[in-house]
Order: structure tokens, then sequence, then C-alpha cells
């Protein structure tokens, strides 16, 4: 298309400038001298990933009229005169403000990345992150706006394919040949990967990996004619190209496709820059990641000034075409800081109730407000550094903390410490249950500690997944680097988690007990919370997994009973909220989250729920009603399945948390206006200006910045 713009825009075009969306819309400020004309433009490809020589290809491109954008909908939209949003022109606008940078950086989603807008960092793995810009226009109660934030993704490091290799491998790869299992391991990192070669001088051809050989280079050889003449990859590449392989013992990459081989040895390739890695990273990559995204909030707004300043919105042609202006100012709104609510703890501690400052607060001198009773447990040492008097030692301490915080703890474990290794880790469970029951004599074990290695890739939830599905046990994990440096505060986080899992309450809020929460204490009322996860790209085969929790008791609203289901892959509404099928025994019968969940309420409480709150995550905008029609119904029918009159009150809230929109004190150094680091106070509301024209949403910070970087729940 920018071919076709450079040929036809001052002839055929009226010398108009035209957005277009990557696909098949493109967008002009004003009509073109046709309403339907083709056009011719040829290009040259030589970046087809098959290995085929550089060609000449000739595109027809067709344009014709197709609907004319009505800004008169959006201005009476943003004025409140209008309750849809005319998502045509918004989409235009965005488009259009989007071209000028589709053509600078690597387009993702809704960002762009570039090495140049920050030096690329390492993670690890032949990976390194890319620092980008989250691009976004949004209609606000002021007008329209552009939402800028930064961003940053792994991206696969251009590196020569052998140092990758090694990278991958941990390992110098030179010496010596590879094992099947280490070339399973990069035939796996590297498929679907493009490079270039480096061997042919300035010729600097672009392949895509299929796979990796299963012979080392000099044992290769391809036939060269039609009488099946062999030749080796070694003489080939030395008789065409004068290129001497050095490495001779390593695979080669399988390029193009399956049905013609094409061999190119990994000493000549080089990884092609600008490709996103869209697997899972490793614990110590999301870690390096994190280090890069974590930056203080003057830091970030500094980044994002600066990123509007480069991005010259004043210059950008298209704007210009379109009639556009930026200002590139941030927008001043007013914010206002809630209270902190009291919280109230047992009245044998010697801190009976706490207010929070700067949304934190510490168990020193406090005892939970119900304590839960343990009497028997047992703990697997899945670390091989840690010794078991070490262990015992912090078993110890933890116990002795859980009485400390107000819990029946019993200081010895059912059955000694038991150690295993982390790839025996469903036999070492189940020993240690059956020994446990054995020994207990017809009473449960109720809680296991595990120890596991700082890095210990999927024994985490292989320990939760058996746990919970295979043992019903409740299970407490800790990482290796708190039982060798033992912190008191930890051992209370700690303690705090193993009391609410056992059923204990670690606090409730002073207004609850005390009857004076709006809309939640003056009639009995359940609070639901309800999300859907998503497999990764990718995995087309994995189900969505929808969860729904819901308050258990009133009217503390503290205890909370969750319930999962899997359902259609990548479906966003949650299908078993409600559910009625047909039993030979029984006729039609009802069921599905919502219904059992209500049932639970009231024998908890002994009351049925006269108000129900229902908070609901992951949905997008495109989305809302299309959710909230659906998911309001499924309730309203589960309530009619118990009684045919009963149908409360309910209150929908979607809650939003990557929406983008940062928030930054006027002054970054005024301590009432931002904790420590910088960041906004936790309480912090902003209900004006930057929200919707015609929706009732608000922007809340609700908990204090541990990690810099704060959400906002809009």
């Amino acid at each position: 298309m920018a071919e076709l713009v450079r040929l036809y825009r001052d002839s055929d075009l009226g010398s108009r400038l035209p957005a277009y969306d990557g696909r098949k819309n493109l967008y002009t400020a004003g009509t073109l001298p046709f309403d339907a004309r083709e056009f011719v433009v040829r290009l040259t490809d030589d970046d087809d990933g098959t290995g085929v020589a550089p060609r000449e290809r000739e595109y027809r491109v067709a344009i014709k009229f197709a609907a004319r954008a009505d800004l008169h909908h959006l201005r009476q939209f943003i004025a409140g005169r209008q309750a849809d949003a005319p998502q045509e022109a918004l989409q235009v606008l965005d488009i259009v403000l989007r071209e000028l940078a589709n053509r600078r950086y690597v387009s993702i989603g809704r960002s762009f990345y570039s090495p140049d807008i920050r030096k690329p960092q390492r993670l690890g793995d032949g990976l390194q992150s890319w620092c980008g810009f989250y691009q976004s226009i949004r209609p606000t109660q002021m007008g329209l706006s552009l939402n800028i934030d930064m961003s940053s993704t792994a991206f696969i490091e251009p590196l020569p394919v052998i140092e990758f290799v090694a990278q991958i491998l941990g390992k110098d790869v030179i010496s010596r040949p590879l094992s099947d299992a280490n070339r399973i391991k990069i035939k796996k990192a590297l498929r679907g990967v493009k490079v270039e070669v480096t061997h042919r001088g300035n010729v600097r051809r672009k392949y895509r990996i299929s796979g990796l050989t299963t012979q080392p280079t000099h044992e290769l050889i391809f036939p060269i004619d039609d009488q099946m003449n062999m030749k080796s990859v070694v003489e080939y590449f030395k008789e065409m190209y004068g290129f001497t392989i050095q490495h001779p013992h390593l695979p080669c990459l399988q390029v193009g496709n399956q049905k013609k081989a094409n061999y190119l040895p990994m000493e000549a390739c080089k990884i092609v820059e600008g490709q996103r890695y869209t697997k899972r990273l490793n614990e110590k990559q999301i870690t390096s990641l994190l280090k890069v995204t974590c930056r203080r909030p003057r830091e970030q707004e500094m980044d994002i000034l600066q990123t509007v300043q480069q991005n010259g919105y004043e210059q950008d042609p298209y704007a210009k075409e379109f009639g556009i202006n930026i200002s590139e100012k941030l927008t001043s709104v007013e914010a206002r800081v809630l209270p902190a609510p009291w919280l109230k703890y047992h009245d044998t501690g010697k801190e009976k109730e706490c207010l929070p400052q700067v949304g934190q607060w510490n168990m020193v001198n406090k005892k939970v407000i119900n304590g839960c009773k343990v009497n028997h447990w047992a703990c697997i040492n899945f670390s091989r550094s840690v010794q078991e008097t070490t262990a015992r030692g912090f078993c110890q301490e933890l116990a002795q903390m859980c009485q400390i915080s107000g819990m029946e703890f019993n200081s010895e474990p059912v059955i000694p410490i038991y150690s295993a290794r982390p790839d025996q880790v469903e036999k070492a469970l189940k020993h240690v249950y059956n020994i446990a029951l054995n020994k207990l004599k017809g009473k449960e074990l109720e809680l296991l500690l595990a120890i596991l290695p700082d890095n210990n890739g999927s024994l985490y939830g292989d320990i939760k997944r058996i746990c919970e599905t295979d043992l019903g046990l409740i299970s407490q994990c800790c990482l290796t680097k708190h039982v060798f440096k033992i912190s008191k505060q930890y051992l209370a986080n700690v303690s705090l988690k193993i009391n609410v899992k056992m059923g204990g309450r670690n606090t409730v809020l002073l207004d609850a007990i005390s009857w004076r929460i709006p809309l939640v204490s003056d009639i009995p009322t359940i609070i639901f919370g309800a999300d859907v996860t998503h497999p990764e790209t990718g995995e087309d085969s994995s189900p969505s997994i929808a969860a729904v929790v819901a308050s258990q008791d009133w009217p503390e609203v503290t205890k909370y009973a969750g319930l999962v289901c899997a359902q259609a892959h990548r479906q966003e509404l949650i299908q078993d909220l409600y559910k009625t099928w047909h039993d030979p025994q029984r006729g039609t019968v009802t069921g599905g989250m919502i219904r059992e969940l209500l049932i639970s309420f009231r024998k908890a409480t002994g009351q049925k729920p006269l108000r129900i709150i229902f908070y609901r995550d992951g949905v997008s905008e495109g989305q809302f009603y299309q959710v909230l029609l659906y998911e309001l119904d499924a309730i309203r029918k589960a309530c009619a399945s118990l009684e045919p009159n009963y149908q409360p009150p309910v209150t929908f809230v979607v809650v939003q948390k990557r929406h983008h929109t940062r928030l930054f004190a006027n002054n970054h150094k005024d301590r009432s206006s931002t904790d420590k680091s910088g960041n906004i106070l936790p309480g912090t509301v902003v209900d004006s200006k930057i929200c919707h024209p015609t929706e009732f949403d608000f922007y809340l910070c609700s908990h204090a910045g541990i990690q810099v970087r704060i959400l906002y729940w809009s």
C-alpha cells in the first residue's frame, strides 16, 4: 500500500494521503476523484522464507468507495447526548495515528516496540526485552484523549545462531556434538524463527527455520541433479560460496518446506532482528523483565513524555492530513483519597484495632480474630541444599509464629520431615500422606508444608494439583531462600496464609461488625468475584477456565468459597453460572456455580442474600453488554430456581486492571499525595474528565505500590 500511495498519490489519488488498516480498509480525509478503480503495483519479494530466488511480483489493488465515517455522532457521544460509541469513527482516528508508528516500529497488538526507544536488556536463554509504548484513542468526558503507556516485552536476541544455541544450552557447543536431548531442545527453540545468511557478503537472504537435521553437517548429502548425483553440504558450501564450515559436528538448520530439503549450517546464519518471543518465559526471565518494567513513577512519567515528543504528533503527516491536533502535555485531573478502613483483631492481642498507614500494616502485637486449629501436619523437603536439621528448625519457627499469631498449631509434625527429589513429587506426596494416615488411625492429615528449590520449574504447580485434586489436602509451599534466611515478617505472612487456608479469619473491618458499611451492612449481602482464564497463544486444544468466588459470611464478608469449571476454548462468557439438564430419574435438574454458592451462603449464615454484588474481571470494552446481558440473566435464573419470586437486586461491576491509564502526582515529592516511592496513595479515586462520557466508571488505586508499578481498577 505504501508503494501504491508513492506512485499514485499526486495523480490518481488527488493528493490525498490515505491511512491503511493493514487488512481491507483504506481511509481518506475527503473524497477521492473516483468511486472505484484498480491499480497495478510491482514489488520485489526477497523475504518469503522458502529459499526461492527473489522475483518481481505484480499486485492488483482494487479501491472502491465503501462508506463515510460520521464524526457528528462522535461529537454527540462525547457531549453525552448519545449512548452508543461510534466505533467506526474512533477506529478511523486510531488507525490514522498508528500509521506512522507502524512504519517506524514493530507493531504488536496496540503496542509498538523498538530497540532504539531504550537499550534492550538481556533476559537470558537468547532473549532480550524491548521497550515500547501502548497507544490508543479514547473518548472521555473532556473529549478525545490519546492514551500512551510504556510497555516492554520479550524478543529473540539477534545473535549468530551458534551463540543463541550456546545460551539456550548454557554451555559451549563448538567443541562437542549435541546430544539427542539437546538437539530436541534446540529444535523446539528455533522452529519458526527467521534467520538471515551471513556467508554471502552483502546478500542477506532470509529464511524461516522449519526444523533441525538429525545428522551432523559432515554426514549430510543431497541430490544436485535429476540423475540423483549426490554432494555433501560441506563440499557444496565450499565450492559454491568459498565458505569452509568450521563446525561440521553440529546439525544443520532445515528451512523452507519439508518436500525439498534445504540445509543451512548454523555458523552461516544469524537471527533476524525484531521477532517477538510468544512462548512462556521461565522464572529467571520473568524476574529480569520485571526489573526492566518496574520503574519509579517520575521515571515512568518522563518516559511517556519523551515518547510523545519522539513520536512528533505535531509533524505527523497523517495527523495533519486528517486535521488531528495533539497536545504534548499530560492531562491534569482532580483526585481524592478515600480514608483507610479500621481493622479489628482479637481482643487478647495488645493491639485490638489497627488503622493501615499508606496501605500497609504489620502483625506486631496483634492476633488474628479467628485462629484455626492445626493438630496434624507434615513437611516434605524437596530442596537438596536444605539439611534435615535446617528444615526442622524452620518448621519449628513457623509453628511458633502461628501460635503467636493466635492459632492453635501443634509444634510437632505427625511424622519426621521427609526428604524427596523434585522429579518424584507424586510418589513422595502420596507416600507421606499414606504414612501419616496410618499413624493418625482414622484422623485426617490437615496441612502439608513443602520446602521447594528457588528455581523449581513445574514443581509448585504439580504439588498444588496433586494435593487439591488427588489427596484433598491443603498445602503451603516455602522457597529455600526463606528457609535459610528466616525473617519474622516472612513467617508472619505465611502464618496468615495458613490461617485463611485452614478456615480461620485474619481480620475483619471494624465497620462491618459495627454494621456501618453502606449497601452491605443493612441487609444480608453476598459478594461475588468472577473471571475467565484463557490458554496461552498456540494452545488451541486447551479449555478456558472460569472461576467464581463468593462471600460466605455476613456482615463480616471475609470468608469466601470458590468454584471452577472448564469451558470452550477462549470463551469469555461464563457458561456454568446457571445450567439445567435432564436426569432420567429426577427429570429437569437445575445447577450451576451461582446456585451452589447461594445455597452455601444460606447454609453458612442461616439467611438468604437480599442483595448481590457481582465483580467481573477480564471483560474487554467490546464485550461489556454481551457479558452483562448473558451473565445477569444467568444470575436471575439461578435465584428464581431457588424460590419462584426470589429476585434480589444485583449490582454488576466490571473491573479492569490492564487499561494503561497511568496516574501521577502533580508533585512527586509531596508526601501528602504520594508514598515514599512517588506512587499515588492507595485509596486515590479519579471519577471525572478522563472517565467515560456517559457510563458510570472511575479509577481506583486500591493498594500500595509494592513493585513500584500500581494497578488502577476501572
